[in-house]
């Protein structure tokens, strides 16, 4: 059984090992492999000898996956790590979503039982004003 404590170090995990991958491998595009740390150029090697065996998108899920156990014990994971990503059978090839409008606000109506009188601000500064002065000039 998994403890909740778990599921959330696993996210934790899967989340930095998606980030850290991606940062690493855009690292290595722009040859700054060297300014990377020991562990990530091991990761990067290993991902060399899988991309000879198997697709890029196969070898990256199989890389961020073994980085995602490496992260997973690091955090304080017990046990082995769950799967925490749901993998969909199709790829995914549109991944914009089309602008819709939002929908135009209803008119109120004015005479409507539910609308209630709406009295200007002015008018009611004024009813302030002819109180105030009422009832410093004639009570006191």
């Amino acid at each position: 059984m998994i403890k909740a404590a778990d599921m959330l170090i696993a996210r934790r995990a899967d989340t930095r090992a998606r980030a850290d991958f991606a940062t690493w491998k855009m690292m290595a595009k722009l040859n700054g492999t060297s300014s990377l740390p020991a562990e990530a150029q091991a990761f990067l090697e290993s991902y060399k000898a899988l991309l000879k065996e198997m697709t890029e998108s196969e070898a990256t899920e199989a890389m961020i996956n073994l980085i995602y156990k490496t992260y997973y014990g690091e955090m304080g994971g017990a046990g082995s790590p769950p799967d925490v990503r749901t993998h969909s059978t199709y790829p995914v090839t549109n991944n914009v979503t089309a602008f819709k409008r939002p929908p135009a606000p209803r008119p109120t109506a004015a005479h409507s039982p539910q609308a209630r009188p709406r009295l200007p601000v002015a008018l009611i500064f004024a009813c302030v004003v002819v109180v105030y002065v009422g009832l410093r000039y004639f009570v006191w």
